[in-house]
């Protein structure tokens, strides 16, 4: 299994070669035009700027790696629908995502941490979109009694994200093998943890006479937004026989515009996948450059999606992309 400290090693190792390596081809360049053009280089200057961006980039990793990786931060917002049931105004969601739990492989007290601090808002209900594991079900298996101590009053509502399909994985030399992995990471979630594993599929919470439904698909990737992945949701099979106020949850944000858009009248949508590219300076994130929607709450019209950035990691690094945990408040707006 190749570990986030492996990860984290080869990173530091492939970064400090590159930009040890610039100055001197740019040196090696300017040597051979001063031989040309009869003219002097002084390579102090350059050896001094390559030992200065091989430790600027040793800093920035360790940053990322030792801090960033584990600065969680609480998302709260309150998200108010005149659909809303009554019975269900000021009812607690936390939405969560993105674990990949080979990030707590090197330290099982963060993910620890993440469950007392998830637990301590007590919440109604915990929904989580996808991407449990980055490349093996034994991932899982390592953090199983961890996760069954996430308490809710319904339980924890979830769905498969792109890396549960196992797409990445060495192991799985076939499709085959891939199908078995995938129908045992259904079965740890719903025999060994508890929960409610939505695929294609719907939950529905009955308070009084009142109903909330949270609908759940399998990973839809729809648009040309950042990496093709695979697309096994299956909407309206997922929204066959539900009633009254419906939740969404779609790990890939591409969902919601290609298909929860145009085809539903879905109030509020709830994804991950992007993880915010782990990187966000000054409100900025390289996540742009690949998706429509990176994190964060986007609204059209009447209907709202909003990506929470993950909790994991893959790359083992975050730069002010924090780990979030999303606590979210329904509110019964009033009719005007």
């Amino acid at each position: 299994m190749i570990t986030m400290l492996r990860l984290f090693s080869t990173m530091v190792l492939l970064l400090t070669v590159v930009f040890a390596l610039l100055p001197h081809i740019v040196w090696l360049v300017m040597w051979a035009a001063a031989k040309v053009f009869r003219f002097s280089v002084n390579y102090a200057t350059y050896g001094w700027t390559s030992v200065g961006l091989v430790a600027l980039v040793w800093a920035l990793l360790a940053y990322g790696f030792f801090i960033g990786r584990w600065k969680v931060q609480t998302t709260e917002w309150t998200y108010e629908n005149t659909d809303i049931p009554a019975s269900f105004d000021g009812m607690k969601i936390v939405h969560i995502s993105d674990l990949h739990l080979s990030t707590f492989e090197d330290n099982p007290n963060k993910l620890e941490r993440y469950v007392e601090l998830i637990n301590a808002t007590n919440p109604d209900l915990i929904c989580f979109t996808g991407d449990l594991v980055s490349l093996q079900l034994d991932e899982l298996t390592a953090h199983i009694n961890t996760l069954r101590k996430l308490k809710a009053t319904y339980g924890v509502c979830s769905v498969l994200g792109n890396h549960d399909f196992f797409l990445y994985s060495s192991q799985y030399s076939s499709d085959r093998e891939k199908v078995i992995a995938v129908d045992s990471i259904a079965k740890l979630q719903r025999s060994q943890l508890g929960w409610h594993l939505l695929r294609n599929e719907s939950y529905t919470i009955t308070r009084g006479t009142d109903t909330l439904t949270i609908v759940g698909v399998d990973n839809s990737n729809c648009t040309n937004q950042g990496f093709k992945t695979i697309r096994r949701g299956d909407l309206p099979k997922a929204l066959q026989g539900t009633s009254g106020f419906r939740i969404l949850l779609s790990h890939d944000p591409s969902h919601w515009t290609a298909e929860v858009i145009p085809d539903t009248d879905i109030p509020l949508t709830l994804s991950g996948h992007t993880h915010g590219a782990q990187i966000r300076l000054f409100g900025w994130s390289p996540a742009s450059w690949v998706f429509k929607e990176t994190c964060g709450r986007y609204d059209n019209g009447n209907q709202t999606l909003y990506i929470n950035i993950g909790l994991g990691c893959t790359a083992p690094v975050r730069f002010g992309a924090n780990p979030e945990i999303t606590v979210m408040t329904l509110k019964r707006a009033e009719t005007r």
